[in-house]
């Protein structure tokens, strides 16, 4: 059954959109300065630093985390290992352009996966609301002039960022699953210390592949500890604290619209950077986002 939105879940569904725009600007800027895999696997060792002191418990043995290891290992995979670091694999080969058109698929993969591996059921109103949602994606990245739309050519990134959203889509729907123990469940904290445990074991073999099958360097100084500590507190601890609460309110069909609300964020932020007052076409793709979020979620 379609679940309605409280202005509470709605708040914690908007902030990780928020906080992935960010990302998706910091993680272009930081190209030439850290190898994408690399970035997403030190994101994840200083958000574990991070988690240590409020749920280091979780590693204990008698925490129930090794009994549920293969539940936690696939989380891991999926939303520690792999999506971020597909996004910033990505950005290495596409256009920013192409990389958010791709990713703003996002809610269709929602609802495909729950359809095909979850036994859920997609109403008129779902689709009514992916169609406005993703008119208003088209709109931004458009900049009002459709035309713009037909000069697109997808390349390797593109694929990156279209494996990427299957992950996440498929990472939300295993969190509305609740096979783990209560204490780590009802603890923020613990649950996503649980994810990042066996995370970083991916992404860490991930990042070693990178160095030695290609000239990865780090060029350390202040841009690169800065970019490392906003990705490891705001898009990944904040972000996913967020995230994991609102699917669990709205469920994993309604939070995937608020996905799109992502690259409206990131043209905002483009225009406060470069100095470009926002124009109309902004609030019409708002309007339609918003639009596609409020017709998804009515019962």
């Amino acid at each position: 059954m379609t679940q309605r939105l409280t202005p509470g879940t709605a708040l914690l569904l908007t902030i990780p959109p928020l906080l992935w725009a960010g990302n998706a600007v910091v993680g272009r800027m930081a190209q030439g300065l850290i190898p994408p895999v690399t970035l997403n696997f030190l994101r994840w060792a200083l958000a574990f630093a991070i988690l240590l002191p409020l749920a280091g418990w979780v590693l204990r043995r008698s925490s129930g985390l090794w009994s549920h290891w293969r539940r936690f290992a696939l989380l891991g995979l999926l939303g520690v290992g792999c999506y971020n670091a597909l996004q910033y694999l990505a950005l290495k080969t596409s256009t920013p352009l192409n990389v958010t058109l791709v990713a703003s698929s996002i809610p269709l993969w929602m609802l495909a996966t729950g359809a095909l591996f979850f036994g859920a059921r997609i109403s008129r109103q779902q689709l009514l609301g992916a169609a406005l949602s993703m008119a208003g994606v088209g709109v931004v990245l458009s900049r009002g002039e459709w035309a713009h739309l037909l000069e697109l050519r997808l390349v390797t990134g593109d694929l990156y960022v279209l494996l990427a959203t299957a992950c996440w889509a498929l990472y939300s729907w295993l969190l509305t699953r609740r096979d783990e123990p209560d204490a780590i469940r009802s603890d923020w904290a613990a649950f996503l210390m649980a994810q990042v445990v066996f995370g970083l074991c991916w992404s860490g073999a991930f990042a070693a592949s990178e160095w030695a099958l290609t000239d990865a360097r780090i060029v350390w100084g202040w841009p690169t500890l800065a970019t490392l500590l906003f990705v490891a507190i705001g898009p990944a601890v904040l972000a996913y604290r967020c995230w994991g609460l609102g699917v669990q309110r709205a469920g994993p069909a309604i939070a995937g619209f608020f996905s799109n609300l992502t690259p409206l964020f990131a043209a905002l932020m483009s225009a406060a950077f470069l100095g470009e007052m926002p124009r109309t076409y902004h609030a019409l793709a708002f309007a339609l986002i918003v639009g596609g979020i409020v017709v998804s979620s009515r019962r």
